[in-house]
Parts: structure tokens; C-alpha cells; sequence
């Protein structure tokens, strides 16, 4: 069994999303040797920082929020796709290329995860392309960006998927990752009334046997 961490270690010099000093991640330390008996520490960081799920509530006025997270949507036979070629935005078009079936996870594997610094023109899915994974019923979309969109003024493809049922996963590293099915494992913190949390994401290569 191979095993794959394909979540974004957090540190104060990580990427961030368009670079903003508030979500550069803070780690304060409260107690320490020599002077204390115990070392502890306390993190100050946003909810979307590094790898991450959203609930609805991020983009849907009234949305359901990170604590009602469906855990069943994070342990899951999911489908790596490779889209490494693309350089702006996954479409419709692009999606049609690859075998999609109703009730999978596809996670999707870009330049992204290449990329140490963050990209103000980091590869992202369009609203066609979110329109086509809602057609196809998929049960939840990542990606390797730190957002599943990008220029979009009405957030189309948040809203598409998650006003779907359609889990959204942000954040992830898949440069080791070969296109194929795996198993997710992963799960949000749970903090009741957020809009998301952070996750550890974890993908398990199936037995090829």
C-alpha cells in the first residue's frame, strides 16, 4: 500500500491566497522551556490557509456550515486527473477527455502543484467545467489551486458545486501523484458556525493487482 500526503504544510512563509499578509498562518508560542515545565503554542490562521474543504455557507448566503460537513464525502474511492497541459482553465471540454462517473471525487491535478509561490494566474475551474461535473453528479472536486476559481465576479463555479451538494477540496499537492484512483482520506476540523476548515489530505493508491 502506498500512501500520499497531499496536503500544504503550514508555516508563516507558505503560499497564500493572492499573497495577503492576514492569511499568512501564525504560530505563537505561550510556554517553553527553560522558564515553563511544558512547551505549548496557539495558531492564528484563516479558515481558507493552505489545504482546505468550504462548506456552502463561503459562498451561499445562508449555507450550511463546516461542523454539518458530510464526513462520508472525505473517506472515499476518489480519481486523480491530469490536467498538467492546460495552461488558464479546466472547461467542459477538457473534462470531456477523461472517464468521470456519478458519485466519485475527482481531484484535479494541475501546474499548480508545481508551484512553490502563489500564481496570480493559477490554473482554475471554469464555470462550464463546474457546470459538467454537476451534470456528471460527482460528490466532490479538488484542486491543487488555493481556489477552485479565479476572476470570476459571481462565483460561478462555487456556486454551482456547492449549492449542488458538490464538496469543494482547495489546496492540495499532487505533483508525485499519477492520474488514477486512489482512496481519500481526509477530513475538515470541526469548528462549528465556519464557512471552512483545514484539512490533512491523504490519498492511498488502489492495488493495481
Amino acid at each position: 500500500m502506498k500512501m500520499y500526503d497531499v496536503s500544504m504544510n503550514i508555516n508563516k512563509n507558505m503560499q497564500v491566497y493572492k499573497n495577503k499578509p492576514e492569511k499568512k498562518p501564525e504560530l505563537i508560542v505561550t510556554s517553553d522551556f527553560p522558564n515553563d515545565s511544558v512547551h505549548e503554542s496557539r495558531i492564528c490562521m484563516d479558515m481558507h490557509t493552505g489545504t482546505h474543504f468550504d462548506a456552502p455557507l463561503h459562498m451561499i448566503e445562508g449555507g450550511d456550515t463546516i461542523e454539518n460537513f458530510d464526513i462520508s464525502k472525505s473517506v472515499v474511492k476518489c480519481k486523480v486527473l491530469d490536467f498538467t497541459n492546460v495552461e488558464d482553465r479546466i472547461t467542459a471540454e477538457d473534462l470531456k477527455e477523461k472517464e468521470i462517473e456519478s458519485g466519485e471525487f475527482v481531484l484535479l491535478k494541475t501546474k499548480n502543484s508545481y508551484e512553490d509561490s502563489f500564481n496570480f494566474n493559477f490554473v482554475f475551474l471554469d464555470a462550464s467545467g463546474a457546470e459538467y461535473l454537476k451534470g456528471k453528479k460527482v460528490i466532490g472536486v479538488g484542486t491543487d489551486g488555493l481556489g477552485i476559481e479565479r476572476a470570476q465576479p459571481n462565483h460561478e463555479t462555487h456556486k454551482t458545486l456547492l449549492g449542488n451538494g458538490i464538496t469543494i477540496l482547495e489546496g492540495l499537492r499532487l505533483k508525485d501523484v499519477s492520474e488514477g484512483k486512489y482512496t481519500l482520506i481526509a477530513a475538515p476540523l470541526k469548528v462549528d458556525g465556519a464557512e471552512a476548515a483545514p484539512t490533512r489530505a491523504l490519498l492511498i493508491e488502489d492495488d493495481k493487482k
